[in-house]
């Protein structure tokens, strides 16, 4: 099914945003870009709507033998702002609703796994709460929004369903462009990220570095990797490399990178993406001191009677804004 160029160009407005907000002195060839490109870039928030008091982190705790572990209270949990210890203030652990992107790999590597792609990416969505809402966006070298927010069905698997399976893997550009329509359009107080990849990013514009830092900046959505290495085109050195980026984009995001070992495990690995976020935890604390403007590093431990080591995944940290930007929102994530 063939695109019009028009489909390519619906998020092109935060392509200019980005590169005259991010990287300053690109601004030159960032406007020459803009007429050469149909890629948009730019991202979004995980905001929770509440003050600008409290930080909310949402965790996902897994035990030693990385089974979710789902009956902790707030006194198993402790939470650390710059190495500091921070005052828990609430708990949550409920089935929340959440905007989710499907970020697709439409490369020419993916042809023979797209069809077990769309059959996985569509049980997933069978699995998450009955009212969530996801969008996809396919990518190469251009990322295409295929299909808006919706939680029907047919509709997703028509937007999975475009193929173009050709050009180089832009990735780092189509996360930034995924966040930002989270951003401008998401209406569900979780947001994720799903990324399917079987390569290393050879296209963007930007850097992992660039990509991570602008998430956190406007306190991005969580990230869950999905990288298909085995049988890769590319050499050892090229897949250890795509292995580091997805799990640097989860891990400092909150999210968790999967590596199927074949594309039979595709779908099992779907149905744990949409089982752990359906059973986050939603962390709040007070900062014990005002958060100077600048980046902030959390942490969230757990450990609880019954359980042997357990492991929390939430994000590493987030940007402090001035007061007169923070829009009354709490940092989410």
């Amino acid at each position: 099914m063939k695109r019009t160029m028009k489909q390519a160009l619906t998020l092109l407005p935060s392509f200019a945003i980005l590169f005259s907000g991010v990287l300053p002195a690109c601004a030159q060839s960032a406007a020459a870009a803009q007429k050469q490109q149909t890629r948009p870039r730019s991202t979004g928030p995980y905001t929770l709507e509440m003050n600008t008091e409290e930080v909310v982190l949402n965790c996902t705790v897994l035990d030693n033998k990385g089974q979710l572990v789902n009956d902790l209270t707030k006194n198993n949990f402790k939470a650390f702002e710059d190495k500091v210890p921070q005052v828990i203030v609430s708990l949550q652990h409920q089935d929340t609703p959440v905007s989710i992107g499907l970020i697709v790999d439409n490369s020419g590597s993916m042809r023979t796994k797209r069809a077990a792609i769309t059959s996985a990416a569509i049980d997933l969505v069978k699995a998450s709460n009955p009212q969530d809402e996801t969008f996809v966006i396919n990518f190469s070298d251009e990322a295409y929004l295929d299909q808006d927010f919706t939680s029907d069905l047919s509709k997703l698997q028509a937007g999975l369903a475009h193929l173009s399976l050709s050009g180089g893997t832009a990735l780092y550009d189509t996360v930034v462009t995924a966040a930002d329509k989270m951003e401008q359009s998401a209406r569900r107080p979780r947001k994720v990220l799903i990324v399917i990849t079987d390569g290393d990013d050879n296209a963007s514009k930007l850097t992992l570095d660039n990509a991570i830092h602008r998430v956190q900046d406007l306190q991005g959505p969580t990230i869950y990797s999905i990288g298909l290495m085995f049988d890769s085109d590319n050499g050892r050195l090229e897949s250890r490399h795509a292995k580091h980026d997805l799990q640097a984009l989860s891990k400092e995001t909150g999210g968790i990178a999967f590596f199927p070992s074949s594309l039979k495990d595709i779908d099992s690995v779907a149905a744990e993406v949409a089982r752990d976020i359906r059973n986050q935890y939603a962390v709040a604390y007070r900062p014990a001191r005002t958060p100077p403007t600048g980046y902030h590093t959390v942490k969230v431990e757990a450990s609880a009677p019954g359980h042997s080591k357990l492991t929390v995944h939430t994000r590493a940290g987030y940007f402090a804004k001035p007061p007169s930007l923070a829009n009354s929102k709490v940092h989410g994530s």
